[in-house]
């Protein structure tokens, strides 16, 4: 069985301009993965030759407040264009808008019995918006320990329950292994448990946010539980090169592909 593998081009490679590290990462044979959308241009993107599996899909909003979940639900599509522009067909949800250093514009510290039926609400509205344009929105999971503190459903269980709720093929779930590594642990039983509903898969090692082999998990074990519980499809390096330098990036793609490659 083989993965898609995909790098994230926003972590790799930081000395360089964006577009050349989404030329580097195409010509070492790998899809490209994109945050925010808003500063980059479509044309040029597509112009690399480039493959790209994901996208962040929305700009503003959150999943429970009545103004959060309509400038959610705005801002998601207006990003279907570029998505389709650059034929990126996964668009990346967190449980609310993430700011600077990755935390969330609306912290919020327990999330109530109102809130889930709120969040199911809006990511229904989610799954009709990509069933009439034919993309599919994936929830990402997030830690809450280290990365993103006070971010509502930021566990894999609240994502998986969430995208197994609504249950339509236009909402599915990212499964981030670092995320969850750190804040769940058990990653094989979570893999089996997830594997219906995964649209993509992100890894990074723990501690430290860098490649595969640079920190505690065992990734070729990993990558076997994937295959076991019949996932193929992308697997996402959404992490940082232990080495910044150009270099270090190239050894830290090929640390990635020899992790998930069966």
């Amino acid at each position: 069985m083989a993965f898609d593998l995909a790098i994230c081009s926003e972590m790799v490679y930081t000395d360089l301009p964006h577009l050349e590290r989404v030329e580097r990462i195409h010509a070492a044979g790998f899809a490209n993965e994109i945050w925010d959308w808003t500063a980059k241009d479509a044309a040029a993107l597509v112009a690399t030759g480039a493959r790209f599996t994901s996208m962040t899909g929305y700009v503003s909003g959150d999943l429970v407040t009545p103004q959060g979940a309509d400038d959610l639900l705005r801002t998601a599509e207006q990003s279907i264009p570029f998505a389709q522009a650059i034929g990126c067909p996964s668009l990346n949800l967190h449980g609310t808008g993430l700011g600077e250093g990755g935390i969330p514009v609306r912290p919020v510290e327990v999330v109530t019995g109102d809130m889930w039926l709120a969040a199911a609400r809006t990511l229904s509205r989610v799954a009709e918006l990509g069933a009439r344009h034919g993309v599919t929105f994936v929830l990402e999971n997030l830690n809450t320990e280290v990365d993103h503190p006070g971010t509502p459903f930021a566990r894999a269980a609240d994502t998986l329950a969430l995208v197994a709720a609504v249950d339509s093929p236009h909402l599915k779930m990212n499964l981030d292994l670092y995320h969850a590594q750190i804040g769940e642990g058990n990653l094989v039983d979570l893999i089996r448990r997830a594997a219906p509903h995964i649209g993509e898969v992100q890894v990074a090692d723990v501690p430290g946010r860098c490649e595969p082999g640079t920190g505690e998990v065992r990734w070729p074990f990993v990558a076997q539980a994937l295959a076991d519980a019949g996932y193929d499809g992308v697997v996402a390096m959404e992490a940082f090169a232990i080495d910044p330098s150009v270099e270090g990036s190239d050894r830290a793609l090929e640390a990635f592909r020899a992790a998930f490659t069966l």
